[in-house]
């Protein structure tokens, strides 16, 4: 930039003052004070764009480099599931599965029970519904579904519905 010390602005400030006159100085300077800040805040403001433009740049490099990382690791993956599949295909057979869940239940009794199994005491909705009529009002648990229409119509008033 220009190098101005305090000697150098004292000349023009001599110089501005023959040149324009006491009376129009000051307007002058306050003109010149707007100009300069504004231009200080363009130079801003596209200092900022080229920033924020570089930012983009590298992070689309970034998605693009982490996209094919993770196509990478994907494939990878697939292949391995792939072989795991076959591997475990040619070992495996349905016998040893019906021994995890006893000797005398078929497969699909065995998946049968397992489905079952959410059915039972175990399931949250019987829990639920297992708790006590006043605990539900004491906690605000709702007893009764009713749905949006019905509500509206039990809490309109009557004077407004014709």
């Amino acid at each position: 930039m220009i190098d101005l010390g305090v000697s150098k602005l004292a000349l023009i400030a001599v110089v501005a003052l023959v040149v324009v006159g006491p009376e129009r100085l000051p307007k002058i300077a306050r003109m010149a004070g707007n100009l300069f800040s504004r231009a200080q805040r363009y130079m801003s403001e596209v200092r900022s764009e080229v920033n924020r433009q570089m930012e983009l740049d590298e992070f689309k490099k970034l998605r693009e480099e982490s996209t094919s990382m993770f196509k990478d690791v994907e494939s990878s993956i697939n292949s391995t599931v792939q072989e795991a599949q076959l591997n475990l295909s040619d070992q495996a057979d349905s016998s040893t599965f019906v021994s995890n869940f006893g000797s005398n239940m078929s497969l699909d009794e065995a998946t049968v029970y397992r489905e079952s199994l959410r059915q039972g005491r175990d399931s949250w909705r019987v829990k639920r519904g297992n708790r006590p009529t006043w605990f539900k009002h004491s906690s605000g648990t709702r007893t009764r579904v009713q749905s949006g229409a019905a509500r509206m119509k039990r809490y309109r008033h009557t004077s407004s519905v014709k």
